[in-house]
C-alpha cells in the first residue's frame, strides 16, 4: 500500500486527535505544580511534608486502575473509556479549585489518578491497532508530546492565570476543556481500521493484513500471567519505575525550585518552566523518526537518559552559586528524559502478540507511576528539609542511572517481521 493512500489519512486524522486528548489529561496532571509554588500550601495550612504527599497523591490513584483499564481497552472500547475518562476527569480537575482543606485536595488528588489511569495504555493500544511496526515510534512520540508540549504552554498560561487571579481559577479555567473535549472525541474516534469510513475497502485490507503479519512473527503468550512473568516486562517495568522517579520529580518541582534559586515571580518562573518542554519537544521528534528509521529502540532510550543523569549530578556540583549554569543542565535533564518516550513505547508490541500487549504496557506504565509517587513525593521533601534542590538533583541522577543499566540488559526478540520499506506506510 503507497503513502499516497492510506498514510495520510491515517496520520492526520487521528494523530492530532490523540495527541489533543493527552494533553489535556496532562494540563490537569501538571498544573498542580504552579498551584504549590502560587500559595496554595499557605492557603490550606499545608506543610511542606505533606505537600510532597499531596503533589504525589496523584500517582498512587494512577497506578491501581492502570491494568483494569487496560483490559477493557483491549477487549472492549478504548473509544468509550476515554470518552468517559475525559468527562470525570475534567470535573475532578475543576473541583480543585473550589477545596477547602486538606483532606478535601487528597481525595481529589487520588481521584484524578484514577480516573487518568487508563487514558495511556489505552492511548498506547488504540496506537497498536493503527499503526504498524515502522510507524509506532513516531506515533507514540505525536501521543507523548501531549506531555512536554502542555507543560511547555501551561507554564506560560498557568503563570499568568495564577498572576491574574490565583491558583483557585487556574483550576477552575483549565479543567473545563477537557469536557467539552469529550465530545469531540467521541463524534470523531472509531476503535478500529475495519469501522473507520473515511478509509476505502482496499486500505483497510492493507493495514489489516500488515498487522495481522507482525502477530504471526511473535511467539505466541497464553495469558496476562505468562506475559507479566517475562524476564523482559519484569525488567521493564523497574526501567520505567527508576526513569520515572526523575521524569517528575523534575516536572512537579521545576517551578518551586526556579523561584527558590532566584527572585523570580510567578510569570517569570513559567517562562523559564517551559524552556526544558520546548527542548524535549524537539528531542522527541528527531529521535523518534531516527528509531523508526533506524528500526533500533535502546539506542535511542539508555543514552540519553545517561545523559539526563549526568545533567542533574552536574547541577549538584554546580551548586546555587552559579543559577543560570545550573539551569542549562535542567534544560538538559528535561529533554534527554523525554526524547526517548517513543521508542521506549515501542519495545512491547514488537516483543509480545496483540492480546497481551496492551497489558504489559499498562503494567510498565503503573510501575512508572509509583516511580513518580516515590519521586516527587521525596523530591519535595528532600527540597523542604535541606532548602535546597541539590540532594534531590543526586536522587533523580541516581534513579537515572539504574535506568540507563536496566535498559542496556534488555534482550531483544527473535520473532520480529522483517520491517517494511520505510516510508511504505509513513507520511510524506
Amino acid at each position: 500500500m503507497s503513502n499516497q493512500t492510506i498514510a495520510p489519512k491515517r496520520w492526520w486524522y487521528i494523530m492530532p486527535i490523540v495527541f489533543i486528548s493527552y494533553s489535556l489529561a496532562y494540563l490537569d496532571r501538571a498544573n498542580f505544580s504552579f498551584a504549590s509554588a502560587a500559595g496554595i500550601n499557605e492557603d490550606l495550612g499545608i506543610t511542606k511534608g505533606v505537600a510532597s504527599l499531596l503533589g504525589a497523591l496523584f500517582f498512587l490513584g494512577y497506578f491501581f486502575f492502570q491494568i483494569p483499564g487496560a483490559i477493557y481497552a483491549e477487549r472492549r472500547s478504548v473509544k468509550k473509556l476515554v470518552f468517559w475518562c475525559l468527562i470525570l476527569w475534567g470535573i475532578c480537575a475543576t473541583l480543585t479549585g473550589l477545596v477547602s482543606n486538606i483532606p478535601m485536595l487528597a481525595a481529589i488528588r487520588f481521584t484524578l489518578g484514577v480516573v487518568e489511569a487508563a487514558v495511556m495504555p489505552a492511548m498506547l493500544i488504540y496506537i497498536s491497532n493503527w499503526f504498524v511496526k515502522s510507524e509506532r515510534s513516531r506515533a507514540n512520540t505525536f501521543l507523548m508530546l501531549g506531555n512536554p508540549v502542555t507543560v511547555l504552554w501551561m507554564s506560560v498560561v498557568s503563570g499568568y492565570l495564577i498572576n491574574a487571579f490565583g491558583w483557585r481559577e487556574m483550576f477552575i479555567i483549565e479543567g473545563f476543556p477537557a469536557v467539552i473535549w469529550a465530545v469531540v472525541w467521541w463524534l470523531l474516534v472509531q476503535d478500529k481500521p475495519a469501522q473507520a469510513k473515511w478509509l476505502s475497502d482496499g486500505e483497510k485490507a492493507a493495514l489489516q493484513a500488515e498487522l495481522e503479519r507482525e502477530q504471526k512473527n511473535l511467539k505466541a503468550v497464553r495469558n496476562y500471567v505468562e506475559a507479566f512473568k517475562s524476564r523482559n516486562v519484569i525488567i521493564l517495568c523497574t526501567q520505567y519505575f527508576c526513569w520515572s522517579i526523575g521524569v517528575y520529580g523534575f516536572v512537579l518541582w521545576l517551578p518551586s525550585i526556579l523561584r527558590n534559586g532566584t527572585q523570580m515571580g510567578m510569570v517569570e518562573a513559567g517562562w523559564l518552566s517551559s524552556v526544558p518542554y520546548l527542548a524535549a519537544t524537539v528531542a522527541m521528534i528527531v529521535v523518534s523518526w531516527a528509531s523508526d528509521k533506524l528500526q533500533n529502540r535502546k539506542v535511542f532510550v539508555w543514552p540519553l537518559l545517561l545523559i539526563g543523569a549526568l545533567a542533574f549530578i552536574g547541577s549538584y556540583l554546580v551548586g546555587t552559586g552559579n543559577f543560570w549554569l545550573s539551569y542549562a543542565l535542567l534544560v538538559v535533564a528535561g529533554a534527554a528524559m523525554y526524547a526517548p518516550y517513543g521508542p521506549f513505547f515501542a519495545i512491547i508490541p514488537e516483543m509480545l502478540p496483540r492480546n497481551v500487549a496492551g497489558g504489559a504496557m499498562a503494567l510498565i506504565n503503573a510501575m512508572g507511576a509509583l516511580g513518580s509517587f516515590l519521586g516527587s513525593w521525596v523530591v519535595g521533601y528532600l527540597n523542604g528539609a535541606t532548602g535546597s534542590p541539590s540532594v534531590s538533583y543526586i536522587f533523580m541522577g541516581g534513579a537515572l542511572l539504574i535506568a540507563v543499566w536496566l535498559t542496556l540488559i534488555v534482550k531483544p526478540t527473535d520473532h520480529q517481521p522483517p520491517p517494511l520499506p520505510h516510508g511504505a506506510l509513513s507520511p510524506k
